[in-house]
């Protein structure tokens, strides 16, 4: 399986219908040159995950402009897509925080299947902030979610669920075998993530694929860095911190020789199915 991770970067200058065509071109242009099966963009790559202002103003259904624009260029090169995540706009929910015209806003992830339909969505379930930003405007989720392609089963996560392993735990119970993480995350903290990258690959026997973002949003420089770990804890790619495309071979193979050849998660007995 061949898999392509999108370090796009995010302008605040740029208009947003500019950064969904460029993000529609790179994904376009990256299948067409590697011939990927998966490819990844990066989390609130729309508005930036640091834009916290911007995240009302720029929050859509998932029927609006991102899911549009990602379901036809999924479409048109016929490839799996994990088109990072959105802050989507969606009924009041009970006990989760509203907006001044009474929508919940969460920060949702978006996988297309290769005829373009919508096949899985995921909800962040760890905001971050501190009781600040993300943490107080926008509601938690509550489901773990796997989604399965046609060679392997991926679970789902979005940047600062990177430090809570139990979720990647309760993924791999649900089958996963690919981590797939979009984030925003700072550079003042990279050595942070491609720390518990490697953690949550070595301690889940699975492969990681961390796909950060580039630039600078709501004054926070990005760390970039997007990261391939392979089920052994090996670096098998990770770009530097500027725009760019990281393609990466997997041998699906290989988690199962992991955990047969190193049966830890066998030897599991807090929290064991």
């Amino acid at each position: 399986m061949r898999a392509s991770l999108i370090q796009i970067g995010v302008d605040p200058d740029e208009p947003v219908e500019s950064r969904r065509e460029r993000a529609a071109t790179f994904v376009r242009d990256t299948h067409r040159q590697t011939g990927a099966d998966l490819v990844v963009l990066p989390e609130l790559w729309t508005v930036g995950a640091f834009a916290y202002r911007e995240f009302a103003p720029r929050a859509e259904s998932l029927d609006g402009p991102t899911v549009t624009v990602m379901s036809a260029v999924a479409r048109e090169a016929g490839v799996w897509l994990h088109a990072g995540s959105i802050v989507e706009r969606a009924p009041a929910a009970e006990g989760q925080p509203t907006t001044d015209d009474g929508a919940t806003l969460f920060n949702t992830s978006l996988v297309f299947d290769p005829s373009g339909a919508l096949v899985r969505t995921y909800r962040k379930i760890h905001r971050f902030g501190f009781d600040k930003g993300e943490a107080v405007l926008m509601g938690a989720g509550t489901e773990v979610v796997t989604a399965a392609l046609p060679e392997t089963t991926i679970g789902l996560a979005t940047c600062y669920d990177l430090r809570f392993p139990e979720l990647f735990r309760l993924l791999v119970d649900a089958g996963a075998q690919l981590l797939v993480i979009p984030a925003g995350w700072p550079e003042r903290r990279r050595e942070h993530w491609t720390l518990l990258a490697r953690a949550r690959a070595v301690e889940n026997q699975a492969y990681v694929l961390a796909c950060g973002s580039a630039g600078t949003n709501g004054g926070v420089p990005q760390a970039g860095h997007s990261i391939v770990v392979d089920p052994w804890g090996e670096v098998l790619a990770e770009a530097d911190a500027t725009e760019s495309v990281l393609t990466v071979d997997l041998d699906l193979s290989r988690v199962a020789r992991t955990r047969a050849d190193f049966p830890a998660l066998r030897d599991r007995v807090l929290g064991a199915r």
